[in-house]
């Protein structure tokens, strides 16, 4: 069955509808949406594969009683891989990474049973993100929790201690990677329907299923050393991508009555211009302007959109180095237009 989600964001299909003034290059987007069956099981293939091989390799080490660091440095590995298994499913939400809807929703489910992330919630409330990011006025969906000054200066001690907290980048990173993975994604998001709901319990008792399965043949200790810090190390560095796509300097942000949904795009989202290496790992993920004007282009487009189009070159990169300032980044001060932090 044909797919038939837009290539755009709801928001961007009802500024399209009201005769919203988009620049000529934007119609280009359109023809790198096509997804290619080839490119697609490739990437099956040089991700699920290794990641398999990686487990067999960390059951062996911990069995044959070699040292745990193998097994740690393995597992560093591995989540790497998992990281990319995450942009499959992430292509799969948008209904990029195959043509048919059926496939997307297959993988999608068995990718979100690799990365403990029920794929229909998700794809409700990452929906929902692509329709308010940027957006003062609908934030709490699919986003990082963030308060502007005015808010946080007139919230009471208590709630400013927690914001503080929440944002420090031990938790936020660390604590808050395996919080979302482990426990927030077992639980349905706010507002969503009975189809959402209902993924959550079918996702959650599969993840159960494979657990019940890996100990009982590989034993329960075996198991846990293996798939907690691999799940915290893939989370915190999946946590880091979405962070780093939409809090840095220069971001833009606005009131809903004020939104632009061409300056959300190029300036609300990041381009992280990562090196070659961790380019492949996140799925060219890093070109998220582009993402954002048209999600339905694949991961394995992003970079051949961005090629070919000079004003998607236009968006000035944030580089790795760059990007670890935006750590100190807390609220957004909304008469100077610009993330600031809590001092």
């Amino acid at each position: 069955m044909a797919e038939t989600e837009t290539a755009t964001s709801p928001t961007i299909q009802k500024e399209q509808s009201q005769g919203y003034a988009w620049p000529p290059w934007y119609a280009i987007l359109s023809n790198y949406r096509e997804p290619s069956i080839r490119k697609a099981c490739w990437q099956l293939m040089n991700t699920v594969l290794p990641y398999c091989i990686l487990w067999v390799l960390m059951i062996l080490s911990i069995r044959r009683g070699y040292p745990y660091a193998l097994t740690l440095a393995l597992t560093v590995v591995a989540s790497a891989f998992l990281v990319r298994i995450f942009i499959l499913f992430h292509d799969c939400v948008h209904g990029a990474l195959f043509r048919s809807k059926g496939a997307n929703t297959f993988f999608g489910y068995c990718f979100g049973v690799l990365v403990f992330t029920p794929f229909e919630d998700w794809r409700f409330s990452h929906l929902r993100h692509h329709a308010s990011y940027a957006d003062l006025d609908a934030r709490g969906f699919g986003d990082i929790w963030t308060m502007t000054l005015t808010e946080y200066e007139e919230s009471p001690k208590g709630k400013q201690l927690f914001y503080r907290i929440y944002r420090n980048p031990w938790v936020l990173f660390g604590l808050g990677a395996l919080f979302s993975f482990l426990l927030r994604y077992r639980m349905p998001t706010r507002k969503s329907a009975h189809k959402e709901r209902m993924s959550v319990l079918f996702t959650n008792l599969l993840i159960w299923a494979v657990v019940l399965i890996a100990a009982w043949n590989i034993g329960w200790r075996t198991y846990l050393l293996i798939q907690l810090p691999l799940i915290w190390i893939a989370g915190a560095a999946g946590v880091w991508l979405f962070y780093v796509q939409h809090q840095f300097e220069g971001v833009y942000w606005s009131r809903k009555r004020e939104w632009d949904a061409l300056q959300a795009a190029m300036e609300g989202s990041s381009f992280y211009n990562l090196p070659t290496v961790l380019r492949w790992i996140s799925g060219n993920i890093g070109y998220h302007h582009v993402h954002h004007l048209c999600s339905r282009i694949p991961n394995y487009r992003l970079k051949e959109c961005y090629d070919a189009i000079p004003a998607l070159q236009a968006r000035p990169p944030l580089t790795l180095r760059k990007s670890l300032s935006t750590i100190r980044l807390k609220v957004w001060d909304e008469e100077r237009k610009e993330l600031v932090g809590f001092r």
